[in-house]
């Protein structure tokens, strides 16, 4: 399996209370939250990947570059789309957007890295004392 420039991935989702901004503490009010749009970005670059990777391997993230431009009221949907636009070894850049039905929601850069996953998590187990 390979990565190629181009590769393009989608996510969406209704805004509903438990993903808005009063609800997950980054805000007050009842409007989908910045973190929830960094998670549906994210989503959407993990689509791109899906079945461009070999058995075994994953991606995870490793930098967000980031605006949230439009509030989104409950009742909503709202997706995000990536586009795969840098590969330099095993490091992905995305450009991200997020929209709703008015349009643009917010934009920006997301970047991933290409993992073996037993290996990563064998790291993460480690550093808990965990595992060999």
């Amino acid at each position: 399996m390979s990565v190629a420039i181009g590769l393009t991935g989608r996510a969406e989702t209704a805004v509903v209370h438990e993903n808005t901004a009063a609800a997950v503490g980054s805000g007050l009010l009842p409007v989908f939250a910045t973190p929830m749009m960094v998670a549906l970005m994210e989503n959407a670059a993990v689509n791109a990947l899906e079945g461009h990777l070999a058995d075994g391997e994953g991606s995870v993230g490793t930098r967000l570059d980031i605006s949230h431009d439009a509030a989104t009221p409950v009742g909503m949907k709202v997706w995000a789309e990536a586009e795969l636009t840098a590969v330099d070894g095993r490091a992905l850049t995305f450009a991200v957007t997020a929209y709703d039905d008015g349009g643009v929601i917010g934009k920006g850069v997301h970047g991933r890295f290409l993992i073996d996953n037993a290996r990563f998590l064998a790291k993460a187990e480690k550093k808990a004392g965990r595992g060999a």
